[in-house]
């Protein structure tokens, strides 16, 4: 199933109670060779920053930035032969819109035993979107521990910011309008890897759903405009 983000998340952690919205008129703005290539430079520029990644732990947030989370750490492998920690990083009881839509499915948060104190702990979604999602993150990371910094890297920056949040790494920036959505597909979650964008049908400008998109919910489709 796709992951899809409208101006906003859902929840699958991408989609909202009321599921991802269907696509109308969609486009492919990323084939799977682009996805590549796009976290293989991602990867070098943690590298590049981090001094060789020395004390980074990766941590994806559900869904779709658990496996971004863990092809970076693969990469980042390959490049200086010893493994790169990694785990997930669960945001639903963060989320601040949690009083509007309770009934909501909990993600895992796993992190290696020696915890995220002194480590540059990088955050790792698909999609950027309003922010409000890293906050919930860092507010997440704030009841885990004392990170030496943190650091955001997502695959696809939206735009759009309700927060002052900006990405350290991004694969690629994609102007949208806050009526269309952004479907990230990983193949680990959705069996092939793209990144779609178009329009949710029936959905009004600046409708419900698209803020209602911000939750995410596992097994779901990452449906973001609503990081």
């Amino acid at each position: 199933m796709p992951s899809e983000h409208p101006a906003s998340r859902g929840p699958a952690p991408g989609d909202g109670p009321f599921g991802p919205p269907a696509l109308g008129d969609r486009k492919t703005v990323l084939e799977p060779a682009e996805i590549r290539r796009a976290l293989t430079r991602i990867a070098h520029e943690i590298l590049e920053r981090t001094d060789g990644a020395a004390d980074v732990l990766l941590l994806g947030i559900p869904t779709r930035g658990v496996p971004l989370a863990r092809r970076l750490a693969d990469r980042i492998e390959q490049v200086e032969g010893r493994p790169v920690p990694h785990g997930s990083l669960d945001i639903t009881m963060y989320r601040d819109d949690l009083r509007l839509h309770p009934a909501r499915a909990l993600g895992r948060t796993e992190v290696p035993a020696e915890g995220i104190d002194g480590k540059v702990v990088v955050l790792v979604d698909d999609v950027l979107y309003s922010g409000r999602t890293v906050r919930a993150a860092l507010d997440a990371l704030n009841d885990l521990g004392r990170p030496r910094g943190v650091q955001l890297a997502v695959l696809v920056d939206r735009g759009h910011r309700e927060l002052p949040v900006r990405p350290d790494y991004v694969g690629k920036n994609l102007p949208t309008s806050q009526q269309e959505v952004v479907r990230v597909l990983l193949t680990e979650v959705d069996g092939e890897d793209a990144v779609l964008l178009g329009r949710a049908r029936g959905e009004p400008a600046g409708g419900h759903l698209a803020r209602a998109q911000q939750a995410e919910a596992p097994s779901q489709p990452s449906a973001r405009g609503a990081t």
